[in-house]
């Protein structure tokens, strides 16, 4: 008996030999040597799995909510004695000071660490006004309080209630850990839950962003880390962009190739179109007033 073929799932639609992935991803991950972006592959139900890292650009115009309080965070103030939540701010502190702190790690968790760490860089407009101040080692009742309505953490991160609304600094990256089985919106949700981003999902899209100009949208069917291998792993000639879902719009191949022209170049264009359309027009015109002629003609004469 023959064996069934793999495939990797491109979209809903659209299936992808295993040998034509496989031959993809050894280039992927070939270019990617010694880095922590090379991508892992496992056999799930006779269909092949990819996972890794896949690196996503921030391309967002307007200013993005942040949780106000961490999931993970539970605070509980006696009017009477405020040690007892000291005690549990210390305790976190400590637990997000312990991956550089702590004890022994091994090298891939040390990475690991590194590569799955937020980074949301701030536009330089959304911090001017704000102070970055060093914490206390000691807090009172009232500096407690302060804390616990006015600041929250995202990933061991603190940030200001004021500062909890701003955009990330446009074309700045980051990256989340993802497989080929994951869609569109499966890879959004995974990325606003790192940050702790309380807009929702379908406020966003991910674009396909090309050198030449194309941008082409990855529908909510499609499988983002499948799209990264197909398209190379360079990103300066190819990455993935996630912008708001009414401001971004595609942009096809052909009308990438004039982006890049100067204003005059493009009207020359659009005056050589015009006159081409006019010619047209007129041997269209000429052709059936033809055909309209001989029909009359021919009608008279069987009258």
């Amino acid at each position: 008996m023959g064996e069934h073929p793999t495939y990797v799932k491109l979209s809903e639609e659209k299936l992808i030999p295993k040998s034509a992935i496989l031959s993809l991803l050894r280039t992927y991950n070939c270019y990617h040597e010694g880095k922590n972006f090379q991508l892992r592959t496992r056999e799930e139900d006779e269909a092949l799995i990819l996972e890794g890292l896949l690196n996503i650009y921030w391309g967002l115009r307007r200013p993005i909510r942040l949780q106000m309080y961490d999931d993970n965070e539970r605070f509980r103030l006696n009017r009477n004695d405020g040690s007892g939540l000291e005690k549990q701010l210390s305790g976190e502190s400590n637990n997000n000071a312990a991956g550089t702190d702590g004890g022994p790690a091994s090298g891939d968790m040390c990475r690991r660490e590194e590569e799955d760490s937020p980074q949301l860089l701030r536009t330089r407009s959304d911090a001017s006004f704000m102070r970055v101040q060093r914490r206390s080692k000691t807090h009172t009742a009232r500096d407690l309080q302060r804390l616990r309505t006015h600041r929250f953490s995202i990933n061991g991160h603190f940030y200001n209630h004021k500062t909890s609304v701003f955009t990330p600094a446009y074309g700045s990256v980051t990256n989340v850990r993802v497989n080929s089985a994951m869609t569109t919106g499966q890879v959004l949700n995974l990325l606003l839950q790192k940050f702790r981003v309380e807009n929702k999902c379908e406020e966003f899209v991910l674009y396909m962003v090309h050198e030449s100009g194309e941008r082409t949208r990855l529908k909510d069917g499609e499988y983002p880390l499948v799209a990264r291998v197909l398209c190379g792993p360079c990103e300066k000639i190819s990455k993935i962009l996630i912008t708001e879902a009414d401001v971004g719009e595609e942009v096809t191949y052909d009308v990438a190739q004039y982006i890049k022209f100067e204003i005059p170049v493009l009207d020359s264009f659009v005056e050589k179109l015009k006159e081409e359309e006019e010619r047209e027009i007129n041997k269209l015109t000429k052709k059936y007033s033809a055909l309209k002629n001989m029909i009359q003609h021919q009608l008279e004469d069987r009258i």
